[in-house]
C-alpha cells in the first residue's frame, strides 16, 4: 500500500496525506489530503465516506507545504489527485469527485 504521513499545524489541527489505490483499478494511486482536529478524526472522516481500509502507519510521506495550503483553502478539507510521475501537474479535486468515480466504476 502506498505511504502517507501527517503534519501538525500551529493551531493544533493536523493535515493527513495518505496514498490509496486508484478506484479506476488501473494499478495507479491517488493521494488524499484530510484536514481534521487530530489524526484519528482524519481517518474517521475517510472511513465515514466508505474508505474502510484506511490506516496511517508512520510518517514516511508527510504532506508538502503546497498540499497543506491546498487542503486548508478548500471548504471541505478533503482533496485528492492522482499521484506518481504520470500526473505531476494534475490539479486537486474535491473528495466527492473520487467517490463519484468509485460508484460509477
Amino acid at each position: 500500500m502506498p505511504g502517507g504521513g501527517f503534519c501538525k499545524l500551529p493551531g493544533g489541527s493536523v493535515v493527513v496525506a495518505i496514498g490509496l489505490p486508484s478506484p479506476a483499478g488501473d494499478g495507479g494511486t491517488v493521494r488524499v489530503l484530510v484536514h481534521a482536529a487530530n489524526r484519528a478524526r482524519a481517518l474517521t472522516r475517510l472511513r465515514n465516506l466508505g474508505l474502510r481500509a484506511v490506516y496511517l502507519r508512520g510518517n514516511a510521506e508527510p504532506p508538502t507545504p503546497d498540499e497543506i495550503t491546498a487542503v486548508l483553502h478548500h471548504p471541505d478539507g478533503l482533496l485528492w489527485r492522482t499521484s506518481g510521475p504520470a500526473a505531476p501537474q494534475e490539479l486537486w479535486h474535491p473528495i466527492r469527485a473520487l467517490l463519484r468515480a468509485t460508484t460509477s466504476a
